[in-house]
């Protein structure tokens, strides 16, 4: 009976041992998680911090102050408009050591023109009424705009010679050539015949609604030879 008795109190105080180890596992964790968690928070902002000085997100302030330049009044009448697409192939140093110092790109560019004539060119005597017949000698059509969309415009493949960094200037000699090229391959597809046949068409209904029954149109060396 005795030694039951002993092995029932060394049984108790194993358990009462076992709880609270059990417990202080449970206390050390958690002082242990109250304390590293801090740090990481802390490590945590210094790297966000690091990495904003290293790399700034950059802050742009327009001056207050805005100049005007030059106030003009048009009457232009926008005629027609052309999407054009252009590549262009730009290098430089590419002989005879190209492979080495040379740089070479090629420029996708996407533009629009538009066309179509200034009326402020229009004087009275380019309008005269002849037999009840409205005669009207036009401007001659002309390019408004012509401009590179730079938002669709990329640089589709660019190679570098093994000893070079490229030309910096490379890219922006490249989009003054593309829009120029633009200009001229919508020049080329007849913008401003297309223009001037446009500027007639609606001004023929204009003048129509205006109560003139007939209208024509006629170019500077017919007008200049009529009465």
């Amino acid at each position: 009976m005795d030694n039951t008795r002993g092995w029932i109190l060394v049984i108790g105080i194993l358990l009462i041992l076992a709880a609270i180890g059990f417990s202080m596992v449970w206390v050390v964790r958690d002082t242990v998680n109250n304390t590293v968690s801090p740090v990481q928070s802390m490590t945590g902002d210094l790297g966000t911090r690091v990495a904003q000085v290293i790399n700034p997100t950059p802050t742009i302030l327009p001056d207050p102050v805005t100049i005007l330049r030059e106030i003009r009044t048009l009457a232009r009448l926008e005629t027609v408009q052309y999407s054009v697409e252009k590549v262009i192939s730009a290098e430089t140093k590419q002989e005879p050591f190209g492979f080495l110092f040379g740089d070479r790109l090629l420029f996708v560019a996407h533009g629009k023109v538009i066309a179509g004539i200034d009326l402020e060119k229009l004087a009275p005597e380019d309008l005269r009424i002849k037999n009840n017949v409205l005669y009207v000698r036009l401007p001659e059509a002309e390019i408004f705009i012509a401009a590179l969309d730079n938002e669709s415009s990329y640089v589709y493949d660019r190679d570098k010679g093994i000893l070079t960094r490229g030309d910096i200037h490379l890219e922006s000699e490249a989009r003054k050539v593309a829009e120029s090229e633009i200009e001229k391959a919508a020049k080329t597809d007849g913008i401003l015949e297309l223009a001037g046949k446009n500027a007639e068409n609606y001004l023929y209904s204009l003048f129509r609604q205006l109560g003139y029954p007939e209208v024509i149109f006629e170019s500077p060396e017919r007008s200049s030879g009529s009465d």
